[in-house]
């Protein structure tokens, strides 16, 4: 089987043409030009999303929840989806004291059967396995608050194989390229 990509993204925070770049860039990697086929919202800035898509022409299956200033939406505060042979539990993470430590976000993975975890909030990325549970916070493409500036991360699963998280950072003149972290 071909391998998929998640696109994953968060806190924007009203920055709708950092996120039009963004959707550009993932515009040219979808289907049949790459794999990129889904995308996972982690909240504060769900506003955003129509106005940089209907910009950049981007469309796929979309995952989304609202984050602590996503204040007139309906979308809830976590969720759970299946992609590929992964479980995923999204949260923004407000609600599970991420300065603190991982424990709060293993317990609910494990609770919802989830082995992979994504959640925003800190504007910082990370990639991590605590207890077996894959811990991913994509950054911030609106407010970053890392070293590296604007990121987000593009998931690539293939059956039987173990998930690539790849992120990327955004420069001032909206260059994209691989980042690490």
């Amino acid at each position: 089987m071909d391998s998929k990509k998640l696109l994953v993204i968060s806190d924007t925070h009203g920055s709708v043409t950092m996120l039009k770049t963004v959707f550009n860039w993932a515009a040219e990697r979808i289907p049949p030009k790459d794999s990129i086929c889904a995308a996972a919202f982690l909240g504060d800035g769900i506003e955003d999303l129509n106005p940089a898509m209907d910009a950049a022409g981007f469309s796929c299956n979309w995952a989304i929840i609202k984050g602590n200033n996503d204040f007139y939406t309906k979308e809830t505060e976590s969720a759970v989806f299946d992609f590929v042979n992964y479980r995923f539990f999204i949260c923004h993470g407000h609600r599970y004291s991420l300065y603190g430590g991982y424990h709060a976000l293993v317990t609910a993975a494990k609770a919802n059967g989830a082995n992979v975890v994504l959640s925003g909030h800190t504007h910082i990325p990370h990639h991590k396995t605590v207890d077996g549970i894959c811990l991913i916070n994509p950054g911030s493409v609106g407010r970053p608050r890392s070293r590296i500036g604007s990121t987000f991360t593009v998931i690539e699963c293939e059956e039987g194989k173990q998930l690539n998280a790849e992120f990327y950072g955004i420069d001032a003149k909206g260059k994209i390229q691989a980042v690490t972290i």
